[in-house]
C-alpha cells in the first residue's frame, strides 16, 4: 500500500515554515493521542504517521531529500525507512511539543509520568558504490560491529527513579514551589541498572560483536544520501529497543561515464575516417554494450540521446538518457603521403566549412541539453 504524501498527513503546503509544521503536527497528535483515544488502533495508527510525517519534515535536511525523492529517499528493500516509529520514540523525541496539554508528564495517564524504553545508540557507516551498481540496485553485506546484551546479563528496575528515567526535585522559590524533572543520574535516564553482569561485559552489561549485516540498496540512489536499517544498531539495556543502522552512499567515479542527475555523459572520440563515412561502434553502458551508429559526415559536438540508458529515478518513474558527445580525433602528426593528399584536399570547395541553420552553435547544444 502507498504511503500517503507527508505533507497531506499534516494538512499542509511544501511552502509550510517551520513553526507553521510544528504547529500542524501538534494539532494532530492531540487529535489522536492515545490517552484521548483508548483502545483505538486506527487513531493510534494516524497518531504514528503524524510523527513520522513531522519527524521528516522538521529536519531541513530530511525535507529537502523528501521533496526531492519522495518516500524512497527513506524506505528501501531491506529495511530502510524514513518513520516506522514506535510509540515510545514519539514519546521520547517530541513529547515537549505538547507542553500541558496533556498534564504535566506531557503523555501517558493524563498527567502521570510514563515510563520510557531505553534506546541503543545508532551506528554510521558509509558504503562505496560504482555506477553499475547503483544502476541495477545491489545487496551488500557489511560487517558490523555492535554492541550486544552478554549472555547472562539481568536488569532490574532503578530504585532512584522507579523505572521512569526521571527525578523530580521540589524547590521553595519566592514565586512559590517549582517542580522540575530531570534525568535519573544512576540509570542515565533507561529506568533500569544491572542486577548481575557476567565477567566478559562492560559495565552498561554489553559485549561487541560483530555481526554481518545485509543491506539492499535500491537503484537510483544518489551521493551522500542516508538510508536507514532499523534494529542494527547497538542494544540498549533491559527490553529497550536497539538503535539504527544509518548507512552513508558514497559514488565512485566512473572512468567513462559523468552522472548529472538521473543523466549520464560519455565522451566518444571518432577518427577522421569514421567521421567522414560513418561507421557502426559497440560502447559501455551501466547495463551493458550498446551499438551506436555514426552517420557520415558527423560534425564534432554532435550529442547523441540514448533514452533509458541512463540511472533509474530513485521514486520508480522513469530511466535518465545516455548523452553521447562525439568528438572528431584530428591526427596530430602525419606521414608525407597523409600530408600530399591533405594538401590537396585544403584548396577542394568539399572540404570547405559550410554550416546550415540546422547546424546548432555549441551553446545551443547545451541549452538543448538542460531543456
Amino acid at each position: 500500500m502507498a504511503k500517503q504524501d507527508y505533507y497531506e498527513v499534516l494538512g499542509i503546503t511544501k511552502s509550510a515554515s517551520s513553526s507553521e509544521i510544528k504547529k500542524a503536527y501538534r494539532k494532530m497528535a492531540i487529535k489522536y493521542h492515545p490517552d484521548k483515544n483508548p483502545d483505538d488502533k486506527s487513531a493510534e495508527e494516524k497518531f504514528k504517521i503524524a510523527a513520522e510525517a513531522y519527524e521528516i519534515l522538521s529536519d531541513p535536511d530530511k525535507k529537502a531529500r523528501y521533496d526531492q525523492f519522495g518516500h524512497q529517499a527513506f524506505e528501501g528493500a531491506g529495511g530502510f525507512g524514513g518513520g516506522g516509529m514506535n510509540m515510545d520514540d514519539i514519546f521520547s523525541q517530541f513529547g515537549d511539543i505538547f507542553g500541558g496539554a496533556f498534564g504535566g508528564g506531557g503523555f501517558g495517564g493524563f498527567g502521570g509520568q510514563r515510563q520510557r524504553t531505553p534506546r541503543g545508540s545508532n551506528l554510521r557507516i558509509r558504503v562505496k558504490l560504482s555506477l553499475e551498481e547503483i544502476a541495477n540496485g545491489v545487496e551488500k553485506k557489511i560487517k558490523v560491529k555492535r554492541k550486544k546484551q552478554a549472555k547472562g546479563v539481568t536488569y532490574k528496575t532503578c530504585s532512584t527513579c522507579n523505572g521512569t528515567g526521571q527525578v523530580t526535585r521540589v524547590t521553595n522559590t519566592i514565586l512559590g514551589r517549582m517542580q522540575t524533572a530531570t534525568t535519573c543520574n544512576t540509570c542515565g535516564g533507561t529506568g533500569q541498572i544491572i542486577d548481575n553482569r557476567p565477567s566478559n561485559a562492560d559495565a552498561n552489561g554489553f559485549v561487541t560483536e560483530e555481526e554481518t549485516v545485509s543491506i539492499k540498496i535500491p537503484a537510483g540512489v544518489e551521493d551522500g544520501m542516508q538510508l536507514k536499517v532499523s534494529g542494527k544498531g547497538n542494544a540498549a539495556p533491559g527490553n529497550g529497543i536497539s538503535g539504527d543502522l544509518l548507512v552513508a552512499i558514497s559514488e565512485e567515479p566512473h572512468p567513462k561515464l559523468q552522472r548529472e542527475g538521473d543523466n549520464l555523459h560519455y565522451d566518444f572520440y571518432v577518427s577522421l575516417p569514421d567521421a567522414i563515412l560513418g561507421s557502426s561502434v559497440e560502447i559501455e553502458t551501466v547495463t551493458g554494450k550498446v551499438r551506436l551508429k555514426i552517420e557520415p559526415g558527423v560534425q564534432s559536438g554532435k550529442i547523441l540521446r540514448l533514452r533509458g540508458k541512463g540511472i533509474p529515478n530513485i521514486n520508480g518513474y522513469n530511466k535518465g538518457d545516455l548523452l553521447v558527445h562525439v568528438n572528431v580525433w584530428t591526427p596530430k602528426t602525419l606521414n608525407k603521403e597523409q600530408k600530399v593528399f591533405f594538401e590537396k584536399m585544403r584548396d577542394n570547395e568539399h572540404f570547405s566549412p559550410k554550416p546550415k541553420s540546422s547546424d546548432k552553435s555549441f551553446f545551443e547544444k547545451v541549452k538543448d541539453m538542460f531543456s
